[in-house]
């Protein structure tokens, strides 16, 4: 069994490499070859919660968990709110194949997620790329994002408006104007 640490992840994994993942594991959803089980998801108090997500593909020869949770607390002890691993096993046997770090795995394929979905579904003279949202997920997101459309300028809301200072560097780093909203 391959164990592959979270620190590991970022020389093993790129952007374009959970693209593709994602996309592959999409359409094989659409075929009716893969499916994502129920989700298990538990409140362990004062903001704390833990869950499992789960599913098979077939066509990749897949079957796998990913067990993590939220931990508000995490941040006052130096270590990020949201904590997962990752679990593969063989479709066939039920061996279990990996134990894979998952914080940057989730990262990368939430915004994988969300740029195949802004390449099916945004206008494609869409020129403004609109963000709700200025937490850790936000650079990935913005980062996928830019690279399905050819946006002019980056617009955030947060409810938290000293959040958006993290993603003016973001956008900058990728040459978009940035402009943070409030209500």
């Amino acid at each position: 069994m391959w164990i592959v640490p979270e620190a590991e992840i970022a020389a093993l994994v790129t952007p374009q490499m959970a693209y593709d993942a994602v996309e592959a594991a999409f359409a094989a959803m659409a075929r009716g070859e893969a499916r994502n089980f129920p989700v298990v998801r538990e409140a362990l108090g004062e903001g704390r919660q833990y869950g499992f997500k789960s599913g098979l593909d077939r066509a990749g020869g897949i079957l796998g968990v990913k067990a993590g949770g939220y931990f508000p607390g995490n941040a006052a002890r130096g270590l990020v709110n949201h904590q997962s691993t990752v679990y593969l096993f063989d479709p066939e046997t039920g061996l279990p194949t990996a134990m894979v770090g998952g914080g940057l795995l989730t990262a990368l394929r939430t915004a994988a997620a969300a740029a195949i979905s802004i390449g099916r579904l945004a206008r494609p003279d869409a020129r403004v790329l609109g963000m709700v949202g200025a937490g850790h997920q936000a650079g990935f997101q913005l980062r996928a994002a830019a690279r399905m459309r050819a946006f002019e300028r980056v617009v955030a809301w947060n409810p938290h408006p000293e959040m958006l200072d993290r993603l003016g560097p973001v956008a900058t780093e990728i040459g978009l104007p940035f402009e943070p909203v409030s209500l």
